[in-house]
Parts: structure tokens; sequence; C-alpha cells
């Protein structure tokens, strides 16, 4: 089996920095400012031709205005008010000059479903730049606020140097997957045609209650993205996830291709501090007056994704750093490309691929994915597994095939100095490692492999038993 995979001559060039750009705010002002400006201030009128000397009130009301085509700017201060682009054609929303315009949903009640601070739909040429969106709150059931929504479908959608923070669903439910929100979420909803083009670069995201729900997400018919130069932390759910084969797309269209985040690129962004404890989703019950808490919050996430680089991010202190796997019985997660990534400090593991569960009750009765033909290449491993329970570096669990592992420095730093996990009775097959780095810090003892379902307590061991890493060192 080779230890190299082929990938899309798209993907590849967005790892070289070529990645998808849409018309920047300079250009789009550049293109028309003197006719095609309207600038809005918390204290304006809508009544007003929306100059800087006597600007709008209504951000919406700009947008109306403008039409087709434009820059509306933003003077500082707070707006209480939610923004709607539907159908709308080569617009940019960004602050006036360097000032500060704050979209403040503290007054705002989100509506059931999803619904968000701006919401962006079937939309060409859209830019939000230079935002703070803060406040959007709630504590019902089945209501999701965003900070961005992008859904139906779309190209060129531009989401850059925005501050999403201090939002969510403060429900307390414990045990409850009907909590939910987002700082920011893509959804490809529609099965005629997909959002592409699409660029998350340079947000910060944090602070946010989402429930059984993600930071950064992209899902469905989402074909052709970058999520990229992006800081999200402190947050209680998955940093950034890149999802197929949930209902976005119903029906017939559900376990198709176009279910599928896929094309993508996630690269240079900074991961830290997802972790789920404390969120009332992950409640896992009390014992001894104590409540448990499932560590089960992944920095970054690809679940159902297809044809996906995952490259040079740093994640940090999450409960885990990146998995790639599918949740979904019927789905996989495949032709990822997971690489030079520094992945330190996870609670439970640093690295995991394949299913979580085969249907054992010992695992929760689920019956989940596949991960496959994946490859975790010259990524920097340390420190992970804080919760020093034994857990691994890099954990293969259940239906993974044809992955492989190449040029990796793992070291462990636990007391059990697990490299590779494994799963009781794992059904993992075709997968290669080699010309990688081991190595163990603190304590005595060698470091210990898993691999398809067996332990291993010392690396010639595994070595001579598996086959494996033959040309890896410790």
């Amino acid at each position: 089996m080779s230890l190299s995979l082929r990938w899309p001559a798209a993907i590849c060039a967005a790892v070289l920095g070529l990645a998808f750009v849409g018309p920047t705010s300079a250009m789009a002002a550049g293109a028309g400012r003197d006719s095609r400006v309207l600038v809005v201030a918390p204290s304006g009128s809508d009544a007003n031709p929306g100059t800087s000397a006597a600007p709008l009130r209504t951000i919406q009301v700009a947008i109306r205005r403008l039409g087709t085509g434009g820059v509306v700017e933003l003077r500082g201060g707070v707006y209480d008010q939610r923004v709607r682009l539907i159908g709308v054609h080569d617009l940019t929303i960004t602050p006036f000059g360097a000032e500060h315009p704050v979209l403040d949903g503290s007054s705002l009640r989100p509506h059931a479903g999803l619904t968000a601070m701006i919401e962006i739909a079937d939309s060409v040429g859209v830019t939000v730049r230079g935002l703070d969106i803060t406040g959007f709150r709630t504590t019902r059931l089945n209501v999701t606020p965003a900070g961005i929504y992008v859904h139906g479908h779309g190209t060129g959608i531009r989401i850059v140097d925005n501050h999403v923070h201090d939002l969510g669903n403060d429900n307390q439910t414990l045990g409850s997957f009907d909590i939910d929100a987002h700082g920011i979420a893509v959804y490809g909803d529609d099965p005629q045609a997909s959002v592409s083009e699409l660029s998350i670069d340079g947000n910060e995201v944090d602070h946010l209650h989402l429930g059984a729900s993600e930071s950064v997400v992209v899902n469905g018919n989402v074909d052709g993205w970058t999520i990229s130069h992006n800081r999200i932390h402190d947050n209680d759910n998955i940093g950034i996830d890149a999802i197929g084969f949930e209902s976005t797309l119903p029906g017939a269209d559900r376990y198709t291709w176009r279910n599928r985040a896929r094309n993508g690129v996630i690269a240079d962004n900074v991961v830290a501090r997802i972790q789920s404890r404390g969120n009332p989703a992950y409640w896992e019950g009390n014992v001894d007056g104590v409540d448990q808490w499932c560590n089960c919050a992944d920095g970054i996430y690809i679940d159902g994704g297809t044809h996906i680089v995952v490259s040079g991010n740093v994640v940090t202190a999450n409960d885990i750093g990146i998995e790639v796997a599918a949740e979904n019985a019927r789905g996989s997660a495949d032709h990822v490309l997971v690489t030079h990534n520094r992945i330190t400090g996870s609670l439970y593991t640093g690295i995991a691929t394949g299913g979580y569960c085969n249907g054992r009750a010992d695992c929760g009765g689920v019956l989940t994915g596949t991960s496959h033909d994946n490859s975790f290449a010259n990524n920097w491993l340390r420190g992970n597994n804080q919760l020093d329970n034994g857990s691994p570096e890099i954990q293969v669990q259940y239906f993974t095939s044809n992955d492989v592992f190449t040029g990796n420095t793992v070291i462990a730093t636990n007391s059990a100095h697990t490299v590779y996990g494994t799963v009781p009775g794992g059904t993992s097959s075709g997968n290669v490692s080699n010309h990688n780095h081991f190595q163990v810090i603190g304590g005595s003892g060698e470091a210990e492999f898993g691999w398809s379902g067996t332990v291993y307590s010392s690396f010639a061991a595994y070595q001579a038993a598996t086959g494996q890493d033959a040309a890896s060192t410790d």
C-alpha cells in the first residue's frame, strides 16, 4: 500500500495559499464608492441620504436601498439589529474607517429553529468584515441562536475578521441534545446548488455556550471552502466541524455526495480550550454526588466530510485535538489529509479516527460510520491525555481502514506512555504506520502501543507482532 494519497488540485492549491478568494470590501468600495456606499450609524435616521455626515440608522434599510452591489459602512457604536442578506449580489458590510460597530443581540429574542444576528442565503459575492457580534442568547430548547448563518446556496461568501463572542444557549437541562447554538454556521441545504467559494478567515470566535452544536461549522452541500487564520477558543463544544450525512439534505439526498462538506481546507487556525465539561448536553450522570461529564469536544472535527486538508493548525488544551470520523452508521470520513499540525495538551487524546462504537453495549450500543483512505502526516503531538487515564496520543477506533500514519512526532508524557490506542474487538484493517518518531518523557518504562485490538508493552514487541513502523524510531 502506498504511503501517500493523491489530492485534488483545488485542495493542493489552497494549501499553498491559493485558496478561494471572493470580492473584498476594498475592491467593492473602490469599484463604486461615490455612488454605491451607504453609511449607517446608531444615531442616524432612515430619512437621511446615508452619507457619513447624514447616516442612516437601520442596516437593513441600507441593504434594501443598494439592492445589487455596493458597500454598507457602519459607524462605531451598538446596533440592536439583526441583518438579513437574502438573494443579495456583490455587497459588503464593513466598519466605517477604523471605527468599532457592535451588533448586540442582548435585547433580541431568537425564534424557534436557527436564527442569527447576520443571515446570508442564496447570495453571490457577499462579504461581512470586521464586525463585533455578541449577546444573542436563549434559554429555550429547540432554539438555536447564531452569530453568522449562511444557508441555501451561494458563491463567493466571505466572513472575514469578525469577532463573534459571548452568545449561545444557556438552557441547563442535563443530558439534553436539544440545546444548540453556533458562532459561525454554514448549512448547504439546497440540493440543487451548493455553497461554494466560501472563505471564513481571520475571525475570533470565543466564549460561546453551544450545547450539542459547534463554534464554526460547514454542513451538507458546501463544496469548495477555506476556514483559515481564525482564533477559536474557550467554547464548550467543537471548535471547527465539517459535517456530512446529517438531515441538512433530507430524503433521497441525505446519503449522497451532495450532503457532505467537501473539497475544503482548514488551515493555520489556533483552536484552544474547547472543552465540554459543564456543558449540560454532555452530562453523563452523578456518581457519589459528583457530576460526570463527557470529555468529547474536538478542537477540529471531520464528521462525514470528504476531500479535506487540515494543515498547519495549532490545537491545544481541547478535549480531543483532531478527529476524523463519521457519527452516522451509513457515513464515512475519507480522503482527509491531516498534516503539519501541532497538537498538545488535549484532555483525552491528540488525534482520533474511526467510529467510537460498534454497537456493543459497553460503548453505548451505538453503531457509527467508517474512516478510510485518510492520511495523518508530519504532525507534532506532545502531552495529550492530560486526564492521565491511559488514553493515547493517537486513537485508532472501529471501522478504520486504509489509513496512513507517517512522519509524525509523537511524545507521550502520561503515566502509561500510550502512543497508539486501540479498542476491544477492533475491526480496523489495511492501516499503515511508518517513518514516525516516538518518544516518552517522565516516569519509567517504554511506550505502549495498541494496534488492531491488541496492546503491546514495548516498541520492539509492537514492531515484531504487527510489522508496522519498521522504519520508525523511538
